[in-house]
């Protein structure tokens, strides 16, 4: 059986992996999990400094799902390289840095000071709902993904993976930029815009108002996004939204995404990741497919 997948010409030996910001780096998880077995590691959003992030309550759940504004709340990337990356190299994992940043120039020094460390693979957070400044607004209009990905990609060493907003028209024009700007690949979905209301407190569950949704909730939307986005562009997919066990990550795979990442449920069941490898695997042996790769060929004739 063979659950080895290709992303960038970086080899990933299974294709799962955690989402940015809910893994944090790794540290808390690895009570509970073994990083090694792991297709790579997905850490929180690194900027230039350290950010505070949103104020409280910044987190909320919702019916199969959650609600999140935590504002990209980071030590700063020095502080990242002195210790989370000092961990994470010690994993035979591959590690991605989500990068993130509030404007063109913040993003470009993180990717400089990542330049000559043992990442493998940075990820440019042009989706996050949750800061007042770059984020989304970096990625949900054409001209502006073409530029900051253009920008940016001109001082990265490693390969460039592009995270979507799914807050968009259409997804696929946004794919479209991404690449022809040199992406080399695609993370998706982030989160959708959402809101929750205290009825009995009067009042919003967050202090923002507006969150991030994620969860089992918003999956069906992720699929139907890779699934569109596989049939416009030729770069690899990373693909996110509410995966729950293994089956759930196998839409994903045929749908066209080449690799999953795992977000809300690691926060209620820490072996999240693990748990939807096993199952994958269990899949596998039970219809008898002897190659993960095998499941994006599943539809092309659909």
């Amino acid at each position: 059986m063979n659950l080895a997948v290709n992303v960038a010409g970086i080899t990933l030996k299974n294709p799962v992996m955690p989402a940015s910001g809910t893994f944090g780096s790794g540290k808390e998880f690895s009570e509970f999990l073994d990083l090694n077995r792991l297709g790579a590691v997905v850490t929180k959003g690194v900027a230039s400094v350290s950010w505070s992030g949103n104020p409280p309550p910044r987190c909320t759940e919702t019916a199969s799902g959650m609600l999140n504004s935590v504002g990209l709340q980071n030590p700063g990337v020095e502080s990242f390289i002195r210790n989370d990356l000092e961990f994470l190299k010690n994993f035979n994992t591959n590690i991605i840095v989500n990068v993130c940043g509030h404007s063109i120039s913040e993003y470009i020094d993180v990717v400089t000071a990542l330049r000559d460390t043992p990442v493998h693979m940075l990820e440019l957070n042009i989706s996050c709902p949750n800061v007042a400044e770059g984020g989304m607004s970096f990625g949900t209009d054409c001209h502006m993904v073409e530029k900051v990905v253009s920008r940016v990609k001109k001082h990265c060493r490693q390969p460039l993976i592009v995270k979507l907003s799914p807050n968009v028209t259409d997804i696929c024009e946004i794919a479209k930029a991404a690449e022809s700007a040199g992406a080399d690949a695609l993370s998706m979905i982030n989160t959708l815009l959402g809101m929750k209301i205290d009825v009995k407190r009067r009042n919003f569950s967050l202090a923002k108002k507006v969150g991030g949704l994620s969860g089992a909730a918003i999956k069906p939307i992720a699929v139907r996004m890779v699934y569109q986005v596989r049939r416009a562009v030729k770069l690899p997919i990373i693909g996110m939204g509410g995966i729950m066990t293994g089956e759930d990550a196998i839409e994903f795979l045929m749908a066209g995404a080449t690799a999953v990442a795992i977000g809300t449920a690691s926060f209620h069941t820490p072996t999240a990741c693990i748990d939807v490898l096993d199952g994958i695997e269990v899949f596998m042996r039970r219809y008898n497919v002897p190659d993960v790769n095998d499941f994006g060929r599943m539809l092309e004739s659909n």
